[in-house]
C-alpha cells in the first residue's frame, strides 16, 4: 500500500528546518501539484525553482518531512497567478491524484502527504475562535492564535472502509459524481460519538440497506488525497441479501463472485488490497 515503502522510512517529526537546494518543494493550488510527468513522477528542487525565478526567498517555504535523506518543503503560495499556474520549464501543474496511478509508492506517499498538509495550511490561515491570523508553532506541528491562544493541529478524519462477504461473494460498489470511476468497497466517516465498528454497521445500511455481523478490523492507511486515516474491517452478511442503493452517493452496488475480484491489487490503496485479499479467501484469518 502507499505507505509500504521500506527499506525507506517516512519521518514526519516537525522540525523548524531552512529548505535546501536539493530539496523537493511541492507547489500546489486546488487539487493540482507542479510536477515532471514521468514514469517517477519527479517534484522541482528549490534549485529549479529558483533558477526560474518561481520561489525568492526561503522563508517562503514550509517544511513538511523527511523519507530518508530527503526533504520535503511546501511553497507557502495558496493563490497562485495565471502566470504561474503556466508552470515552468519541465514541469507542469497536474491533479495530484494521477500520482497514484504511475509513481513509485515513496512518491506517492509524499505528494499525497504534502496535499494533505498544503490543505491545512491553505484552511487554516485565521483563528475560527477571534477571526485573527493564526502563526506557526516552533516546537510541533501546529498553528496557534497570538491574540486567544488558540491551538489548531493538522486535521487526521478517521473513515473505514469495509468488505462486506457473502460466502463467495463481496460486495462492490462505484461512487456517484466521483473523478474515481473503478469499483469501491463501502466507506464513510465516523460520526462524533461512534466507534469505528458503529460507523461501520451505520454505512453499510445507510449506502446498501443492509446488516452486517462478525465484524473484524484488517488494517489502517494514511490518504492524504482526502486528509484521512482509513480503518479497514471485513464483515459478514446479516440477513437479506436484498440491495437498496442509496443514489445520491453510489451508482452501483451488486455482489461480485470471488474468482472475478481477482488481480485487482494496485499496490497503492487499502481498498484494492481488501479485494485482493477476498480473492484468495484470506479475508477470514481477520
Amino acid at each position: 500500500m502507499i505507505q509500504d515503502i521500506a527499506p525507506k522510512i517516512y519521518d514526519g517529526t516537525f522540525h523548524r528546518k531552512d529548505v535546501e537546494a536539493d530539496s523537493i518543494v511541492f507547489c500546489m493550488y486546488a487539487n493540482q501539484v507542479l510536477m515532471r510527468h514521468s514514469v517517477e513522477h519527479t517534484f522541482p528542487t528549490y534549485r529549479e525553482l529558483s533558477g526560474a525565478g518561481y520561489i525568492l526567498e526561503k522563508k517562503d517555504c514550509q517544511f513538511l518531512f523527511q523519507i530518508e535523506d530527503q526533504t520535503y518543503f511546501l511553497w507557502k503560495n495558496y493563490h497562485l497567478s495565471d502566470d504561474q499556474k503556466q508552470g515552468i520549464c519541465g514541469f507542469s501543474y497536474q491533479n495530484i491524484r494521477s500520482v497514484r496511478e504511475f509513481a513509485l509508492l515513496d512518491v506517492c506517499l509524499a505528494a499525497s502527504t504534502a496535499y494533505h498538509l498544503f490543505v491545512w495550511y491553505r484552511d487554516n490561515q485565521f483563528c475560527g475562535r477571534c477571526g485573527s491570523r493564526l502563526i506557526d508553532d516552533y516546537k510541533e506541528r501546529m498553528r496557534k492564535c497570538p491574540e486567544c491562544g488558540n491551538m489548531v493541529y493538522p486535521k487526521i478524519a478517521p473513515a473505514v472502509i469495509v468488505g462486506v462477504t457473502n460466502g463467495d461473494r463481496i460486495l462492490m460498489t462505484k461512487y456517484a459524481d466521483r473523478e474515481y470511476k473503478k469499483y469501491a468497497l463501502i466507506a464513510g466517516f465516523c460520526e462524533i460519538g461512534e466507534t469505528a465498528e458503529d460507523t461501520v454497521r451505520r454505512e453499510v445500511f445507510e449506502e446498501v440497506g443492509l446488516h452486517v455481523k462478525n465484524i473484524r478490523y484488517y488494517k489502517s492507511q494514511p490518504w492524504g488525497f482526502d486528509s484521512n486515516l482509513l480503518l479497514g474491517f471485513f464483515a459478514d452478511l446479516d440477513g437479506s441479501d436484498h440491495i437498496t442503493r442509496q443514489e445520491d452517493e453510489l451508482a452501483v452496488a451488486e455482489w461480485v463472485a470471488q474468482e472475478k475480484t481477482t488481480g485487482m491489487d494496485d499496490g497503492v490503496s487499502l481498498t484494492r488490497e481488501m479485494m485482493d485479499l477476498f480473492s484468495k479467501g484470506l479475508e477470514r484469518a481477520f
